[in-house]
């Protein structure tokens, strides 16, 4: 069986897929998996055979349009919903091309695509392939949906198609005491961290005489400027005496941790890194999120973009975290939440529970059995 994986065009797209694309390749089959020229590296570090389908980047998908017109910042969850739908579009139709180039050389039995790559139902319905969605994390896609398929009316006609095609299984890996039962057409995934690794330091994996707080920005700290944000977090943090680690791409550490003295900065293998943890502070991020879960981990929630506040929401009412709103997270009110998150057991037994829960889920290798009988059908 030769599955292609289609990946985002940010390394957490690339550690979201990594455990199924891993079991579907130790059970014998052939796996690429197909992203932009600018993360085709990152899919290699990843392990996995990487196709470079397009050359556009994450900036100019963000704010310019198919016409070369600059597209203006989201402000308001429903223009966010048409800004991501429509760079998201513009993502596929870039890609499509090199899609099918490779498709013509190396013709996939099944396509899995990450919740918002909307080349892999168009690639899988002109093949006659099986298409697999697979979740990267709690944001609900629907809403992303209409205004992706408004994008891609062209390359809809092109195909034939009046409107995207429905996937033939989801593949959800959020856990049901957080998101609720699963669906039809819906396999439920066991989460297991996929992120990059580098070689370990002894402090990575073993805990001080402090307590520990993990604080991050996400991958995309650089692109959307959230240094100051993220530097005046890290000192609000500290004031609680607590040993604060930041985790953030190299090409940002300097700017963030240069007058931070004593503070960890830089890229962390977050999956080793979370367990020694006591809270996990993040921009709510599905990949950290996931990962905080995972490890048992209470987490603080700082959303900074209004599509994902309704999944760090589920975040807060699983008990196992808190979440400010970016209206609601004053210095005062990010210390006082992390303060209590380090003092309430609760939070911390909750967080367990769920990682509980995850342990208990098929594990990806459970799940190849399935997309093997999906292809075979």
């Amino acid at each position: 069986m030769r599955v292609l994986f289609l990946a985002g065009p940010s390394p957490a797209t690339i550690f979201a897929l990594s455990p199924l694309a891993t079991a579907i390749r130790n059970a014998g089959h052939e796996v690429f998996m197909a992203t932009t020229e600018e993360m085709a590296s990152g899919v290699a570090d990843a392990g996995f055979p990487a196709v470079a389908v397009t050359a556009v980047t994450l900036h100019r998908l963000i704010t310019t349009d198919r016409a070369g017109e600059t597209v203006p910042m989201p402000e308001g969850l429903a223009q966010e919903w048409r800004h991501s739908g429509g760079w998201w579009g513009r993502l596929a139709a870039a890609g499509l091309g090199g899609l099918l180039e490779l498709a013509a050389d190396w013709r996939p039995d099944l396509v899995v695509g990450g919740t918002l790559c909307y080349a892999a139902p168009l690639l899988a319905a002109h093949l006659g392939v099986p298409y697999v969605r697979h979740a990267w994390d709690g944001v609900d896609p629907r809403p992303v949906d209409a205004h992706a398929e408004h994008e891609l009316r062209p390359e809809l006609a092109q195909f034939g198609l009046d409107q995207l095609p429905e996937p033939d299984l989801f593949v959800e890996t959020w856990p049901a005491s957080v998101r609720g039962p699963v669906s039809a057409h819906t396999q439920p995934m066991r989460w297991v961290p996929g992120n990059r690794q580098r070689r370990l330091e002894r402090w990575m994996y073993t805990r001080g005489d402090s307590r520990r707080v993990c604080v991050t920005a996400g991958n995309r700290v650089s692109l959307t400027q959230s240094q100051n944000f993220l530097r005046t977090l890290v000192r609000d943090i500290a004031e609680l005496g607590v040993e604060v680690v930041v985790a953030a791409p190299e090409d940002a550490a300097a700017e963030i941790g240069g007058d931070l003295p004593g503070v960890h900065v830089g890229w962390l293998p977050l999956d080793v890194v979370a367990p020694t943890c006591d809270v996990v502070v993040h921009h709510g991020g599905g990949v950290t999120s996931m990962t905080a879960f995972n490890a048992g981990v209470p987490q603080l929630c700082l959303p900074q973009w209004a599509i994902t506040f309704d999944s760090v929401r589920e975040v807060a009412g699983s008990g196992a975290g808190l979440t400010l709103l970016p209206h609601e997270a004053t210095h005062d009110a990010v210390t006082k939440a992390c303060g209590e998150l380090l003092t309430d057991p609760a939070y911390g037994e909750r967080a367990r529970d769920v990682a509980r829960e995850i342990a208990r889920m098929p594990a990806p290798a459970d799940v190849v059995g399935v997309l093997e009988r999906l292809v075979a059908a």
